[in-house]
């Protein structure tokens, strides 16, 4: 059986999400908050995941509750969130490395010119698989 996450990184203003199987990114991308409950619906139709995991930090509690509301039957889990956004950071520039002039800068000084969420929901999906499943 495939197992299929849909992981999101929640924020205030905006949230990244993510489908994620064992073996493969299906889809990430970065939602507005306010459009966060159409998105999940979306992805629910689209990917048919098993399971939503959602960071433990910024907003965690009220979203699970939303997410609840909105899709019961739909199994949520809580992962930890620390350091999420460092991996997904530098994950950001081992996909996207530096050009011209922002090569001389070390990466670890720079600030990603684009949201980066998408990948820590990729990075809370992974850690969700790390922990708990065996397929």
């Amino acid at each position: 059986m495939c197992v299929r996450v849909l992981a999101v990184d929640p924020g205030t203003y905006k949230c990244g999400v993510a489908v994620v199987t064992r073996e493969r990114v299906l889809r990430r991308w970065v939602a507005p908050r306010i459009e966060l409950m159409s998105e999940v619906g979306k992805a629910l139709s689209e990917f048919s995941p098993n399971v939503i995991v959602i960071g433990d930090r910024t907003g965690s509690a009220r979203l699970r509750r939303e997410l609840a509301a909105a899709f019961p039957g739909v199994e949520i889990v809580v992962v930890d969130e620390h350091l999420s956004s460092v991996e997904a950071r530098q994950r950001y520039w081992k996909e996207n490395p530096p050009r011209g002039w922002r090569r001389l800068i070390p990466v670890g000084m720079q600030v990603p010119p684009e949201p980066f969420d998408d990948l820590v929901a990729v990075v809370l999906a992974e850690r969700y698989f790390q922990k708990c499943c065996v397929e």
